[in-house]
């Protein structure tokens, strides 16, 4: 290829090599060192003069010495009269710090393209950016590549029966990946969503111990409900309960208890009088008294015989065969459990707070249907306190990879899973644009086999960055059949030693970027990088 010269950084170096192999040339010779201090030291020593020069740097594990010694590069090179620089990134530093997720927080994808900027940069190629709309942040033209054809290809090879496949994505934030690739190779699709407010469900918890939970101290108005409606052997069901059809309830006396406002003041003046609820526990407080024994024929209007037909025309909206492809779990630090498990709330409340109260008798344990209820309102109260994000908006909406990764590995709070789409006996790919860490896909894949039913998971990334012990912990999962990874980002060989089974795929990307560094140079078009061959 001439006219064009091909430079590595110290991040890939077999990177480097396979895309001059592909490229048919060899790569410019340059030294990459450092001082004593630390300070990075660049010198090229082949003619780059009125030629495109090609800047090969993948993000690393030493991430920042990658940045610097890169952006060094590229100003010798300028300063070496190159006719154009394209910095060829196939992970791209910093990209998931490509928003502000705090007052005080920093745009930092943005920092690192106005660093290439000023450095002089004139064009870069990348791989499966974490936004898309990155490519806004830099003020030249950005390639952004896709391994979603490398990942179809390899699917279509080495998966026996993947027309029967179904894509997952592991989150909401990653479901226009999952579709692209399910449009591709013409596959159904799902997605995996995680609540971690949902407040833990106790078994048999006995009445003292539901209002320590809410915080009461047995005087007020909602005792009185308790007690009543446990005298009368009546039914308390929540308002949000999906146990109550408005079809079917139609009819049934219901008794409504509000509690009273301002809950402190009260306490504040010194009066004796129970204290009501809080403003903010009463709004989810609300239960319905229902009598079974008690029921009232709902009143028939004069209809004509075609009503009849449309009422069971509307009541078969709510019959949709898909809400059977709408699966419910429970997460107790990352993994399945049943759900007769204790909640890791529940016991951390039962050792420390009631140990030194005496036990009591089956028959003041509070029905499951009532504890429901209470809990429910524990629950408004939590939200409450802990839904308000520093910029605005709930904490689910919020939400990233990594809070989601903190909350799994929390050993005193439950993750409620919700999976979306019928994957029994189907394999499964789950399909994501990196691999960091190794809770949430550890959680997705159990979701899909011990809930879903699927047969075999697939986990697929672009990038697989594995940090700590996550390729060896994902190895380890009896769910997980295989990892597959590309290159674009450097594994280590100590790192790749800890997968186990041979369960890790490594897919090479060095054809790819050879084919856009010379269709670049020569001024051709990319579209053809972006399809899907069989």
């Amino acid at each position: 290829m001439r006219g064009a010269i091909v430079f590595s950084g110290s991040s890939h170096p077999a990177l480097v090599d396979g895309i001059c192999d592909r490229l048919g040339s060899k790569r410019g010779s340059a030294s990459l060192g450092k001082f004593a201090n630390g300070e990075t030291s660049v010198s090229i020593h082949t003619s780059i003069r009125d030629k495109d020069v090609f800047i090969v740097q993948s993000g690393c594990e030493k991430i920042n010495d990658a940045v610097m010694e890169l952006l060094i590069m590229i100003s010798a090179c300028k300063g070496g009269s190159a006719r154009s620089i394209t910095a060829v990134m196939p992970y791209f530093p910093y990209s998931r710090q490509s928003k502000k997720k705090q007052h005080r927080g920093a745009i930092t994808a943005r920092m690192v393209a106005n660093l290439l900027h000023i450095a002089g940069v004139n064009h870069v190629i990348t791989i499966d950016l974490h936004a898309s709309q990155m490519q806004g942040f830099f003020k030249c033209p950005v390639d952004n590549l896709v391994a979603e054809p490398l990942l179809a290809r390899w699917i279509r090879v080495n998966v026996p029966n993947w027309k029967q496949a179904v894509v997952v994505s592991k989150n909401p934030g990653g479901t226009k990946r999952v579709t692209s690739l399910a449009d591709a190779l013409k596959l159904s699709f799902g997605i995996i969503t995680t609540d971690r407010r949902r407040a833990a469900t106790a078994v048999h918890w006995n009445e003292s111990a539901m209002f320590e939970q809410l915080r009461l101290d047995g005087t007020y108005e909602t005792r009185g409900l308790v007690e009543a409606a446990l005298d009368a052997d009546v039914h308390i069901t929540p308002i949000n309960s999906p146990s109550l059809n408005p079809r079917t309830d139609i009819g049934k006396p219901r008794l409504r208890s509000r509690a009273q406002s301002n809950p402190l003041s009260r306490r504040a003046n010194g009066e004796s009088q129970a204290s009501p609820l809080s403003k903010s526990m009463r709004a989810s407080s609300i239960v319905e008294v229902e009598k079974p024994e008690t029921t009232v024929e709902p009143r028939k209007e004069n209809t004509e015989p075609g009503d009849d037909r449309e009422e069971s025309e509307s009541a078969d909206e709510y019959n949709d065969e898909r809400a059977r492809d709408v699966i419910h779990g429970r997460l107790v630090q990352g993994h399945i459990v049943d759900e007769d498990h204790p909640s890791p709330a529940m016991s951390a409340v039962s050792t420390s707070t009631w140990r030194n109260r005496p036990p009591s008798d089956g028959d003041n344990d509070v029905p499951d249907h009532m504890m429901s209820s209470f809990m429910s309102t524990a629950s408004s109260l939590h939200q409450n306190h802990h839904s308000e994000h520093a910029l605005g908006g709930t904490v689910d909406a919020a939400a990233s990879s990594e809070e989601e990764e903190e909350d799994l590995k929390n050993p005193d709070l439950e993750t409620m899973v919700t999976l979306v789409g019928n994957v029994k006996d189907r394999p499964v790919f789950i399909v994501d644009d990196m691999i960091d860490k190794s809770g949430s896909w550890i959680a997705a894949a159990e979701t899909v086999v011990k809930r879903g039913g699927a047969t075999q998971v697939y986990c697929m990334a672009t990038h697989g960055l594995f940090g700590g012990d996550c390729l060896e912990e994902m190895s380890e999962c009896e769910c997980i059949d295989k990892i597959v990874v590309t290159n674009a980002f450097p594994i280590p060989e100590y790192k790749q030693a800890q997968a186990k089974n041979n369960k890790l795929v490594v897919i090479g990307v060095d054809t790819l970027l050879a084919e856009a560094i010379r269709r670049n140079h020569h001024g051709e078009s990319m579209s053809q990088l972006f399809m899907h061959y069989d």
